[in-house]
């Protein structure tokens, strides 16, 4: 695959900008691989299911009352664009993996949403407080264009890794890449590391 992406200069740069990273300020770019489907709350519906005990579906209602946590921080596109101090609020995906349990032969999970968009990543990329089911930014119902009513959220990796207008998980034993992975991209997309494509 061609390198499309190159990042701006390194000169007077903020240190938690990643390398090849632009800060976009307050703006937040739309970029999608597909066209933005209208997802209403009340049919919205988030399943996790694969090598889990009990497979479930939860509602909007359902995660609604779970409890909610607000995550601030950075997150970072593989087109370059960083967005900093940034606030995202949701349920963390380790309370809704306990619900259904874990099997133990668990490595990697899919992705889906409601689009037929897929991304792939190791479980332990999931656990452990890094990555969301969010609805809303900064106090505010996520906008349509960036994956509302609920979306992943995994900060710590490149976003297309945070599945917009998101429908469920499968866990698998084994890796399964998703939509842009078998388009050239990078299995796991650390920015820190600049894992754009496959082979960085």
């Amino acid at each position: 695959m061609a390198k499309l992406f190159e990042g701006r200069s390194r000169a007077g740069r903020d240190p938690r900008l990643p390398p090849g990273q632009y800060d976009v300020g307050g703006g937040w770019p739309v970029l999608t691989a597909e066209p933005t489907p209208r997802v209403e709350r009340d049919a919205w519906t988030f399943r996790v299911d694969g090598l889990v005990d009990a497979a479930r579906t939860w509602s909007w209602a359902d995660v609604q009352r779970l409890a909610a946590t607000t995550w601030r921080g950075d997150i970072h596109c593989v087109t370059t664009w960083s967005k900093l101090d940034t606030a995202f609020t949701g349920v963390d995906l380790d309370v809704l993996l306990d619900e259904v349990g874990v099997s133990p032969s668990a490595t990697h999970v899919v992705a889906w949403s409601s689009t037929g968009y897929t991304t792939n990543l190791p479980l332990a990329e999931v656990r452990g407080g890094k990555a969301f089911l969010v609805w809303e930014h900064e106090g505010q119902p996520l906008p349509r264009e960036h994956g509302g009513p609920v979306r992943m959220l995994v900060p710590h990796l490149y976003f297309w890794k945070s599945t917009k207008w998101v429908s469920g998980l499968r866990l698998l034993d084994h890796d399964e890449p998703g939509f842009w992975e078998t388009r050239g991209y990078h299995e796991l997309g650390d920015p820190w590391r600049e894992q754009r494509y496959d082979g960085d």
